[in-house]
């Protein structure tokens, strides 16, 4: 993931492809597949949505808070 205020309006996108990441989640929140989102964008690679999504899991982890009861 890259950001640069040349591309996307400096909104962070996938390294050499300058597709905005945004749109990854933009794709899977309106409920179409990964593979539908990588057919649309070739210039990403599916190792860079998947890492994109992971990051997106481990920070929701990490900053989940405990339930009260």
């Amino acid at each position: 993931m890259t950001r640069s205020d040349d591309l996307a309006w400096g909104a962070p996108v996938f390294a050499g492809a300058r597709v905005p990441v945004e749109t990854l989640f933009d794709y899977l929140r309106s409920g179409k597949a990964l593979d539908e989102f990588l057919r649309q964008f070739p210039t990403v690679c599916r190792e860079q949505a998947v890492a994109v999504i992971e990051m997106a899991k481990a920070r929701t982890m990490a900053e989940a808070v405990e339930a009260s009861s």
